[in-house]
């Protein structure tokens, strides 16, 4: 994504180093310099980076950039630091900030202890901050309304642009006619943490060999191990039954996602929560069926495509598991002609908001 926003606003900006309370804007000449080195795969190296670097720290107080300037934070990194609000003053930047989600606040079981006191901090930087918000979703919209209103904050103008798929939707290469994995498979795609609900998946993945055997379908996980999923790794490091069943790559390139999703089974997201799931678009934008859980945001940005069920309800997600995996499958079949209808969102539909966005920023100032 942060790829996708250099490739667009590339002519017209300039490159922001901030690391803690240290803020530099790089030169103009620099800026394009640094951004083909992070959009141009193999271009400089760590040496180049670091000239740039030490060019930006010695010439920071020399830097002018001109006004109005926007500062697009579409990380949410460095919200929670006290010297924000200050760079932004000196800099004389209006700020737009990306909101991804706010699941630390309205779910902080599932995520570090310390993640709800950082996070409603960033949240609070946001609102009283921003000269506008960009929401992934509809759903991320409302839960930072939410926020404004228990809060007592004035939420500055916000507008939805929902995020597209990380890769195109070409036709397959040659690469991608030979499989990753023999036999039916499935792929679960995401950071292993106590949201994303592995744990569940691995259990109804046990009752499946324990019911098909040699004929249970594979599991592969694609993604690293993250936080307060200790119990999900220990069945993946310690159950007998899924030995040679589930496959775990905690590193996968986009061009081997590609290949383990173009033939698998389905593509299986089994979240208790989401700000948005992009996941889901990629398997869909790929022509991949989706079994997802039944949540208002997938709801939002994918329809009555996929197969829904819910996150807790594993006889419902064994049943569809075992049915998605027979080549008589009605229900996958059915899917299939669902995505043929199925239209991905793109980026420059994104931009198109984002940059009406912008657009009314600009008109009040003038």
């Amino acid at each position: 994504m942060c790829i996708e926003y250099i490739r667009h606003y590339r002519p017209r900006a300039r490159a922001v180093l901030c690391r803690g309370p240290f803020c530099a804007v790089m030169s103009e000449k620099d800026s394009q310099r640094a951004f083909v080195m992070l959009t141009a795969p193999g271009f400089g190296s760590r040496w180049f980076a670091l000239k740039l670097i030490v060019k930006a720290v010695l010439w920071r107080w020399l830097s002018v950039v001109g006004t109005p300037s926007y500062l697009f934070n579409v990380s949410h990194t460095g919200l929670e630091s006290l010297f924000y609000a200050w760079m932004l003053r000196r800099r004389g930047t209006k700020l737009v900030v990306m909101v991804h989600d706010l699941i630390p606040i309205s779910n902080p079981e599932y995520c570090r202890p310390k993640e709800f006191d950082a996070h409603h901090t960033r949240m609070r930087s946001a609102a009283t901050l921003s000269s506008a918000i960009v929401a992934n979703s509809q759903f991320t919209h409302d839960a930072f309304a939410k926020f404004c209103n228990e809060n007592k904050l004035p939420p500055p103008p916000a507008d939805v642009s929902w995020l597209a798929p990380g890769f195109s939707a070409a036709p397959r290469s040659s690469k991608e006619s030979s499989r990753a994995v023999e036999g039916p498979y499935f792929v679960v795609l995401g950071t292993i943490e106590a949201r994303k609900n592995h744990w569940l998946l691995l259990q109804v993945w046990r009752q499946i060999v324990e019911r098909m055997g040699d004929a249970a379908p594979k599991l592969v996980i694609i993604g690293q191990r993250g936080w307060e999923c200790e119990n999900v790794v220990d069945l993946l490091e310690r159950c007998r039954a899924l030995k040679g069943v589930v496959i775990e790559r905690g590193h996968c390139s986009d061009a081997e996602l590609v290949v383990y999703l173009r033939h698998a089974q389905a593509l299986l997201f089994p979240s208790f929560v989401e700000g948005f799931g992009m996941p889901l678009l990629e398997a869909l934008s790929l022509g991949v069926p989706v079994i997802a859980s039944d949540i208002a945001v997938f709801r939002e940005i994918a329809g009555d495509v996929p197969e829904y069920a819910h996150p807790l309800d594993g006889r419902l997600w064994e049943a569809l598991i075992i049915d998605y995996t027979q080549l008589s499958s009605t229900k996958r079949a059915a899917q299939l002609v669902r995505i043929e209808g199925y239209v991905p969102t793109t980026w420059a539909a994104h931009f198109r908001v984002v940059d009406s966005l912008l657009a009314r920023l600009q008109a009040t100032v003038a």
